[in-house]
């Protein structure tokens, strides 16, 4: 095991190690955008509406944009080993890395191309457009009509050596 990596139990009760894990969190900027936003809109609610409690729309829509902002950083990108098998978790979905042909780091300068002309529209993609680098898993699974992945990640290269060392 290297030094960043842990054991910890899983919901399932099993344990797992934990190779790499990130949370691509939103920017600073995005909260103060989003409650500034919340607040220029409870303001118009506010003026435009002399019926309405001046306290309810603040009281609706502020929370409502941190429980957004808040949502858009909970994402996690995790590379576990589970009964010696290795995994990519990327949000929601789980890719085993018995079926991993090859992954590289698409730098910054590549990513436009790489989600734009390049995309095979049967790819899966988990794209966070405030992370400026993506990790690239092309599969070989036979049974599986996606060619590949493309996952938004800040250490992409640790990703790639947690994902394919041993393999």
């Amino acid at each position: 095991m290297g030094e960043n990596d842990t054991q910890r139990p899983n919901r399932a009760g099993t344990a797992e190690t934990v190779l790499h894990d990130e949370r691509l969190g939103v920017p600073l900027w995005y909260w103060f955008a989003g409650v500034g936003v919340a607040v220029i809109l409870s303001v118009e609610v506010h003026l435009g509406s002399p019926g309405v409690p001046a306290w309810l729309p603040y009281l609706v829509l502020v929370p409502f944009a941190v429980w957004i902002v808040a949502r858009l950083g909970r994402t996690r990108v995790r590379v576990v080993e589970r009964d010696g098998e290795r995994y990519l978790l990327a949000g929601k979905a789980t890719l085993p890395a018995s079926v991993v042909s090859r992954a590289a780091a698409v730098p910054a300068s590549a990513k436009s191309a790489a989600l734009g002309r390049q995309l095979d529209p049967a790819a899966f993609v988990l794209n966070r457009s405030w992370v400026k680098t993506l990790v690239l898993v092309v599969l070989d699974d036979a049974d599986d009509p996606t060619p590949y992945w493309l996952v938004s990640s800040r250490r992409p290269d640790d990703v790639v050596a947690a994902l394919v060392r041993g393999n």
